[in-house]
Order: C-alpha cells, then sequence, then structure tokens
C-alpha cells in the first residue's frame, strides 16, 4: 500500500517526539525522516519504531510531501520557507504563523473551525495548547452573539509541565513541581494571549477582552481551563449550544459534569462542560474545557490538519 512520507523537523522535543509516535501508527503515512540538531546521529525508540534523528540542515525535505516543524518560536519560520521551496506543504507547531504573530498569517488549524480553509492551503498554523482549549470552549458563544458586549472574559488555566517544553530548566525540576501548584506569566502578558484575542474577535466578539492566568501542575500532561463569560442571558439548556455547533465532530465531547485530566490525557478531544453559575447578579457561565497539551493541544491536532491537507479520513491515526 503506497503511504505518504512525511518529516518532522525538532523531532526530539515532546511534541515533535509525539508526532513521530502518531506517525508511525498512520495507516496512510510513513516517517521520512525526523531532525533534531543536539541528538543528530542518535537513535530513539518511539513505540514500536526505531528513528535515526538528522541535523535539521541535512534534513532531505525534497523526500517529504508534508512537513511538520516542531521548532522553537521565531526559528521555525526560516525552514517553513526552505520546505514550501521544495513544494512540500507545511504544519507548523511554532507560533510564527500564528494570528497575532506579527507577521504574513497561514491559515490557522484550528480543525473544528476553519476546516473550509485547510484543503488547499500551502502552509497550516497548528494552534497552541491553551488557545485550542479555551478558544474551541468560546467560539459557540462568541459565534452565536451570547457574551455582553465589551465584557471581559475570564481565563485560569493549568497545565502539566511538558507544555513548558523539552529545555531543561531548574524551575521545571521534580523537587520544584511535585506538590506545589503555582500561576505564571500573571498580569495577562501570557505569550499565547494575542493569538487567542485575535481569533475570539474574528469568531465574533464584541469589545471583549480575554484576562488570562496559567497555572503549572504537577503532571505531565493535560490542561484544565475554567472560563467564566458575562452573558445576555441564560436558557434552560446552555450546553444546547454547543450541542448544536459541534454535533457530529469526533473529537469533542460535551459532558454533564466536569471534565477532569484523566478523561482527556493521551487522547485526542477536546471534553467540555457548561455550567450556569448562581448566586451573582450578572448571567454568567462557567465553561470547562480539558484536553491533552501534547494531543489535541499539539501533536494529534497537527496531524488531524494533515490529515484534512491530504484528503484523509481526519479520524486516521488518531486516538479518540
Amino acid at each position: 500500500m503506497h503511504k505518504v512520507p512525511v518529516g518532522v523537523l525538532g523531532a526530539s522535543g515532546y511534541a515533535g517526539r509525539e508526532l513521530c509516535g502518531l506517525i508511525a501508527r498512520h495507516p496512510k503515512l510513513e516517517l521520512a525522516f525526523a531532525s533534531a540538531n543536539e541528538q543528530r546521529g542518535q537513535r530513539a525508540r518511539i513505540g514500536a519504531t526505531e528513528v535515526t534523528y538528522v541535523a535539521t540542515e541535512d534534513a532531505p525535505l525534497s523526500k517529504a510531501e508534508i512537513v511538520f516543524t516542531a521548532l522553537p518560536h521565531g526559528a521555525s519560520a526560516q525552514w517553513v520557507g526552505n520546505a514550501r521551496a521544495t513544494g512540500a506543504r507545511v504544519v507548523d507547531l511554532s507560533s510564527d504563523f500564528r494570528p497575532g504573530a506579527g507577521q504574513t498569517e497561514a491559515p490557522y488549524g484550528l480543525t473544528e473551525l476553519m476546516r473550509a480553509k485547510l484543503p488547499g492551503a500551502e502552509i497550516v498554523a497548528n494552534p497552541g495548547c491553551y488557545p485550542t482549549a479555551i478558544l474551541l470552549a468560546l467560539a459557540p458563544l462568541l459565534k452565536a452573539g451570547w457574551v455582553v458586549p465589551g465584557a471581559t472574559i475570564n481565563v485560569s488555566a493549568a497545565s502539566g509541565v511538558t507544555g513548558a517544553g523539552y529545555s531543561p530548566r531548574p524551575d521545571l525540576l521534580f523537587a520544584e513541581v511535585a506538590e506545589d501548584f503555582r500561576a505564571y506569566a500573571v498580569g495577562n502578558e501570557h505569550r499565547h494571549l494575542a493569538e487567542m484575542q485575535a481569533v475570539a474577535n474574528e469568531l465574533g466578539g464584541k469589545h471583549n477582552d480575554i484576562l488570562f492566568t496559567p497555572h503549572l501542575l504537577p503532571v505531565a500532561r493535560g490542561i484544565l481551563a475554567t472560563i467564566t463569560v458575562p452573558v445576555n442571558e441564560y436558557t434552560d439548556d446552555p450546553a444546547a449550544l454547543w450541542r448544536e455547533c459541534y454535533r457530529g465532530e469526533p473529537f469533542i465531547e460535551i459532558v454533564d459534569q466536569p471534565p477532569a485530566l484523566r478523561d482527556v490525557v493521551r487522547r485526542n478531544v477536546v471534553r467540555l462542560s457548561v455550567t450556569k453559575a448562581a448566586n451573582v447578579r450578572q448571567p454568567t457561565l462557567i465553561i470547562i474545557s480539558a484536553i491533552d497539551n501534547l494531543m489535541k493541544g499539539a501533536s494529534g491536532q497537527a496531524l488531524q490538519n494533515a490529515n484534512v491537507l491530504l484528503g484523509l479520513n481526519e479520524q486516521a491515526g488518531l486516538p479518540i
């Protein structure tokens, strides 16, 4: 059976390794190369597959129909251009081409909302992990015009340690993270904020600021976001809006009880609950959103986007 050759630049990081593992199990794809500068020449076992890393500058870009760039933010754009020069299409996991990045934007790969823009794309900007969890939770409200104009949307979200990347840092050592829970980037200055605000405005936000406070969880993977949104009025069944918006979407689950990380880890899904807030004067909805930051928040969504680019079954190779 013919398989489509794909390559991964930045394959030794958490997202890159996850992606290589998904490709190895994909029925229609095969890994043409995997690059990792610091580990060039080294072998790594990813699932049942053994991969030999090559230097990024030695990667045979012309051998791949799709190149996934999982390189650091700011370093990816050059290699996206190099891959495009060979005729390959690119799914970029960095922030370089996302909304709010300040340069030419590519179609935004929040698949469930932007699917129609993807099939003919040369470059797809894969969303960040926090934006995936938060924007898929907010989209039905924004598109329906339920959010109070000018109201602030408050987001408190916690991520596992892999969200900080693979590079060693003293503050991410086991003894620093275990048995602790802390906020970071306090002051509404997280690098994902511009991306979330730009997409929220595109989806129909009416001068709605997003006030975002991220936290570090002492776990390896997963994101749990609590989102409070002032709305114009309550309905008897507020979750009906989400069920209708995401009807038929295999990777979005609308549930009655607040989701937990164990519901989503190692799955390419977003799990959402919607609750009316009691004891407040302003009608407010509380949305809880859970994802695996490495799967739906990075590599799984990248593969989902590649499936769309190639005209394959969107669920191919993805754990649900």
